[in-house]
Protein backbone atom coordinates (compact mmCIF):
# COMPACT_ATOMS: atom_id res chain seq x y z
CA UNK A 1 0.00 0.00 0.00
CA UNK A 2 1.22 3.49 -0.68
CA UNK A 3 0.86 4.46 2.94
CA UNK A 4 2.28 3.21 6.19
CA UNK A 5 1.69 3.80 9.87
CA UNK A 6 4.72 4.35 12.05
CA UNK A 7 3.85 3.67 15.64
CA UNK A 8 6.49 4.69 18.13
CA UNK A 9 6.45 3.38 21.66
CA UNK A 10 5.44 5.83 24.34
CA UNK A 11 3.80 5.60 27.73
CA UNK A 12 0.16 5.60 26.62
CA UNK A 13 0.52 4.21 23.07
CA UNK A 14 -1.27 7.11 21.39
CA UNK A 15 1.50 8.44 19.16
CA UNK A 16 1.09 7.54 15.50
CA UNK A 17 2.54 8.81 12.28
CA UNK A 18 1.02 8.15 8.87
CA UNK A 19 2.96 8.64 5.63
CA UNK A 20 1.10 8.63 2.30
CA UNK A 21 2.46 8.78 -1.24
CA UNK A 22 1.03 8.18 -4.75
CA UNK A 23 1.53 4.98 -6.72
CA UNK A 24 4.67 4.79 -8.86
CA UNK A 25 3.93 2.37 -11.69
CA UNK A 26 7.39 2.64 -13.26
CA UNK A 27 10.78 2.78 -11.59
CA UNK A 28 13.63 4.95 -12.87
CA UNK A 29 15.27 1.88 -14.38
CA UNK A 30 11.97 0.97 -16.06
CA UNK A 31 11.80 4.48 -17.53
CA UNK A 32 15.28 4.08 -19.07
CA UNK A 33 14.35 0.66 -20.52
CA UNK A 34 11.05 1.97 -21.89
CA UNK A 35 12.62 5.02 -23.54
CA UNK A 36 15.48 2.91 -24.98
CA UNK A 37 13.03 0.40 -26.44
CA UNK A 38 10.89 3.21 -27.86
CA UNK A 39 13.87 4.85 -29.56
CA UNK A 40 15.05 1.53 -31.02
CA UNK A 41 11.56 0.61 -32.27
CA UNK A 42 11.05 4.04 -33.85
CA UNK A 43 14.48 3.79 -35.52
CA UNK A 44 13.66 0.53 -37.34
CA UNK A 45 11.24 2.12 -39.87
CA UNK A 46 13.70 4.97 -40.42
CA UNK A 47 16.42 2.53 -41.51
CA UNK A 48 14.42 1.67 -44.62
CA UNK A 49 14.41 5.29 -45.79
CA UNK A 50 18.00 6.26 -44.98
CA UNK A 51 19.50 8.13 -47.92
CA UNK A 52 16.18 9.28 -49.33
CA UNK A 53 14.18 12.48 -49.00
CA UNK A 54 11.48 10.59 -47.07
CA UNK A 55 13.85 10.39 -44.09
CA UNK A 56 13.74 14.18 -43.70
CA UNK A 57 9.95 14.13 -43.82
CA UNK A 58 9.64 11.38 -41.19
CA UNK A 59 12.49 12.33 -38.86
CA UNK A 60 10.90 15.47 -37.29
CA UNK A 61 7.71 13.57 -36.41
CA UNK A 62 9.62 10.67 -34.88
CA UNK A 63 11.84 13.00 -32.84
CA UNK A 64 8.84 15.10 -31.75
CA UNK A 65 6.99 11.96 -30.64
CA UNK A 66 9.96 10.72 -28.59
CA UNK A 67 10.53 14.16 -27.05
CA UNK A 68 6.84 14.54 -26.14
CA UNK A 69 6.77 11.08 -24.57
CA UNK A 70 9.89 11.91 -22.54
CA UNK A 71 8.43 15.22 -21.33
CA UNK A 72 5.05 13.75 -20.36
CA UNK A 73 6.55 10.87 -18.39
CA UNK A 74 8.96 13.28 -16.67
CA UNK A 75 6.02 15.52 -15.74
CA UNK A 76 4.21 12.52 -14.29
CA UNK A 77 7.28 11.73 -12.16
CA UNK A 78 7.40 15.30 -10.82
CA UNK A 79 3.69 15.20 -9.98
CA UNK A 80 4.19 11.91 -8.11
CA UNK A 81 6.52 13.64 -5.63
CA UNK A 82 3.43 14.59 -3.66
CA UNK A 83 3.36 13.23 -0.11
CA UNK A 84 1.29 13.63 3.02
CA UNK A 85 2.21 13.09 6.65
CA UNK A 86 -0.26 12.87 9.53
CA UNK A 87 1.02 12.96 13.10
CA UNK A 88 -1.20 12.20 16.08
CA UNK A 89 0.59 12.93 19.33
CA UNK A 90 -0.18 14.40 22.76
CA UNK A 91 -3.79 15.09 21.85
CA UNK A 92 -2.73 17.06 18.76
CA UNK A 93 -3.38 16.15 15.13
CA UNK A 94 -1.07 17.62 12.48
CA UNK A 95 -1.34 17.08 8.69
CA UNK A 96 1.49 18.21 6.41
CA UNK A 97 1.20 18.00 2.62
CA UNK A 98 4.24 18.45 0.35
CA UNK A 99 3.08 19.65 -3.06
CA UNK A 100 5.32 19.11 -6.10
CA UNK A 101 4.28 22.45 -7.61
CA UNK A 102 3.39 25.03 -5.03
CA UNK A 103 3.84 25.70 -1.34
CA UNK A 104 3.51 23.03 1.31
CA UNK A 105 0.27 22.97 3.32
CA UNK A 106 -0.21 22.42 7.06
CA UNK A 107 -3.26 21.82 9.23
CA UNK A 108 -3.32 21.43 13.02
CA UNK A 109 -6.16 20.65 15.37
CA UNK A 110 -6.81 19.19 18.78
CA UNK A 111 -7.33 15.46 18.15
CA UNK A 112 -10.36 15.46 20.43
CA UNK A 113 -12.29 17.66 17.97
CA UNK A 114 -11.15 15.98 14.74
CA UNK A 115 -13.70 13.93 12.86
CA UNK A 116 -13.01 11.61 9.94
CA UNK A 117 -15.51 11.85 7.10
CA UNK A 118 -16.12 9.51 4.19
CA UNK A 119 -17.95 10.96 1.20
CA UNK A 120 -19.37 7.97 -0.69
CA UNK A 121 -20.67 9.82 -3.74
CA UNK A 122 -18.10 12.48 -4.44
CA UNK A 123 -18.33 13.64 -8.06
CA UNK A 124 -14.69 12.98 -8.93
CA UNK A 125 -13.28 10.73 -6.21
CA UNK A 126 -15.38 7.87 -4.83
CA UNK A 127 -14.92 7.23 -1.09
CA UNK A 128 -13.32 10.63 -0.52
CA UNK A 129 -11.73 10.82 2.96
CA UNK A 130 -11.50 14.13 4.81
CA UNK A 131 -10.55 15.32 8.28
CA UNK A 132 -12.50 18.17 9.80
CA UNK A 133 -11.86 20.28 12.82
CA UNK A 134 -11.08 23.82 13.88
CA UNK A 135 -13.48 25.18 11.26
CA UNK A 136 -11.76 23.51 8.29
CA UNK A 137 -12.10 20.34 6.31
CA UNK A 138 -9.01 18.92 4.62
CA UNK A 139 -8.61 15.98 2.27
CA UNK A 140 -6.28 13.13 2.97
CA UNK A 141 -5.15 10.39 0.60
CA UNK A 142 -7.13 11.55 -2.45
CA UNK A 143 -4.50 9.90 -4.68
CA UNK A 144 -5.06 6.43 -3.15
CA UNK A 145 -7.23 3.76 -4.76
CA UNK A 146 -10.82 3.23 -3.58
CA UNK A 147 -9.97 0.19 -1.46
CA UNK A 148 -7.00 1.95 0.10
CA UNK A 149 -9.13 4.98 1.00
CA UNK A 150 -11.73 2.74 2.67
CA UNK A 151 -8.99 0.99 4.64
CA UNK A 152 -7.44 4.35 5.53
CA UNK A 153 -10.81 5.63 6.75
CA UNK A 154 -11.18 2.70 9.17
CA UNK A 155 -7.62 3.05 10.45
CA UNK A 156 -7.97 6.82 10.93
CA UNK A 157 -11.14 6.30 12.96
CA UNK A 158 -9.36 3.76 15.16
CA UNK A 159 -6.34 5.99 15.83
CA UNK A 160 -8.37 9.13 16.43
CA UNK A 161 -10.72 7.25 18.80
CA UNK A 162 -7.65 6.12 20.75
CA UNK A 163 -6.30 9.68 20.84
CA UNK A 164 -9.69 11.03 22.00
CA UNK A 165 -9.98 8.47 24.79
CA UNK A 166 -6.62 9.44 26.28
CA UNK A 167 -6.79 13.20 25.77
CA UNK A 168 -9.16 15.79 27.12
CA UNK A 169 -10.54 18.70 25.10
CA UNK A 170 -8.58 21.89 25.42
Amino acid sequence: MPYEWTKTPDTDGTRAELKLWPHRSMTNRGFVYFMSATIVLWSVPLLSVVGTAALWWMLPFVLLTILLLWLLISRNYRDAQLSERLLIENGECWLHRENPRGPDQDWRCNAYWVSVNLRENNRYIPHYVTLSGKGREVEIGAFLSEDERLSLFDELQTWLARAKSTGAPA
